[in-house]
């Protein structure tokens, strides 16, 4: 299906935009626990942005980060993608304060090509 993503992998992300310093860990282990249970990568992947941009998970960075996790998603299983859709579902996901994963998924998904 897809690979293991870690605590490590997610902070790692962060720290190419902020400190790595995590705020929220519970909500990020909570994520990464349903993540690696998900049956899609689609739904891995709304689980992780939902924790970062929701739950605000770092100190910094979470909006970055989501993308970021977006990005590696599509560049995983070789989707093509527009870098502006990204920013689009991040700002949608925010403003609407969106909490449901199948909805963040269907937000998510809009931006591949």
């Amino acid at each position: 299906m897809f690979e293991k993503i870690s605590m490590k992998d997610i902070l790692a992300i962060n720290q190419q935009f902020a400190s790595g310093n995590a705020i929220n860990e519970g909500s990020l282990t909570f994520a990464l626990d349903r993540a690696n249970k998900a049956g899609s990568w689609l739904q891995a992947c709304a689980y992780l942005v939902r924790a970062v941009l929701i739950d605000h998970v770092f100190e910094d960075g979470n909006k970055r980060t989501a993308a970021g996790i977006i990005v590696g998603f599509f560049d995983a299983h070789e989707l093509a993608f527009h870098p502006e859709k990204i920013a689009k579902a991040i700002t949608i996901i925010l403003m609407k304060n969106m909490t449901s994963i199948n909805k963040i998924e269907m937000v998510i998904k809009n931006a591949i090509v």
